[in-house]
């Protein structure tokens, strides 16, 4: 076994409510002790500010780093260090890379959220011709609305606080999928929840007690399947309102498991094992 421990980690800022370190390090562990790899792992929470990201990234090859995954609110800004699979040249459009692979000297860029999410809304729900609101035009909001508009939904309304952002979007998801129909519009109300088929919450807004409920009860309805990618705590102040609804729900933690088990793969050309991975997610959940 290789006396020089590899590393990987979860980039981002703030990253302690994060339990991708737990799925990861149960992987590294189990693929060990069957002697499907022969170096030792670990998986690490690095809690990086947005001013230090560039340093920090320039800095991998020292720390022994092979392979990191990226959060909140590095996933635009990590592009520009990194090089991005041909196969996957529209990340370099949407530019939201949420893994990063040390291959030979290069840095490689791939986006697991996107097939991740769609892996897992499908357990629930097929956007195919369905009506779709999403809060947030970061990220984790790029790629979501990337994965409902490759399942053919209906359309598209988003709402960020930034306008900028949802106009990027906008402009990215019309030069990939042609015609297809989506817009923005200026304020929560607008989204006009009583009429779409599913509401997904792709902001950070949720994570702490005191963050506000950007819905309120009047708008959701029973009809609605609505997705929180947040999945620590997991029920959020939305996901609860929508449960008194008698909406479907589901939280991000489906979502986590996915495309961590194909960040896993990319970094390890292994099969990552899915059940010890879900098991060990699952023991990091307080009982609310």
């Amino acid at each position: 076994m290789s006396k020089q421990k590899r590393i990987y980690g979860l980039i981002g800022y703030p990253v302690k409510h994060s339990f991708s370190a737990a799925m990861h390090n149960a992987a590294f562990k189990h693929l060990r002790e069957r002697g499907e790899i022969d170096y030792d792992a670990e998986y690490r929470l690095f809690e990086v500010k947005p001013q230090d990201l560039g340093v920090f990234l320039n800095s991998l090859p020292e720390q022994n780093i092979y392979g990191l995954n990226v959060t909140i609110p590095h996933k635009e800004e990590a592009t520009d260090f990194i090089k991005v699979d041909e196969k996957s040249s529209y990340l370099r459009q949407i530019k939201a890379v949420n893994t990063i692979a040390r291959k030979d000297s290069s840095w490689m860029g791939y986006n697991t959220d996107i097939p991740g999410f769609s892996r897992h809304i499908k357990e629930y729900v097929d956007p195919l011709a369905k009506k779709v609101a999403i809060l947030g035009a970061g990220g984790a909001g790029k790629a979501v609305a990337y994965a409902i508009a490759d399942s053919k939904a209906e359309e598209i309304i988003i709402y960020d606080i930034d306008k900028k952002k949802t106009d990027d979007v906008i402009g990215i998801i019309k030069s990939l999928f042609k015609d297809f129909n989506i817009k923005s519009v200026d304020s929560i109300e607008r989204l006009d929840i009583s009429n779409k088929d599913i509401l997904i919450n792709a902001t950070p807004i949720g994570m702490k007690d005191t963050d506000p409920c950007l819905i309120s009860e009047d708008m959701l309805h029973k009809d609605l399947f609505v997705y929180d990618l947040i999945y620590n705590p997991p029920q959020t102040k939305l996901l609860k309102l929508a449960k008194k609804a008698n909406a479907v729900t589901a939280n991000g933690l489906g979502m986590l498991l996915y495309q961590g088990m194909l960040s896993f793969k990319i970094w390890t050309g292994k099969d990552a094992p899915k059940e010890v991975m879900w098991k060990a997610l699952s023991s990091q959940i307080s009982t609310p």
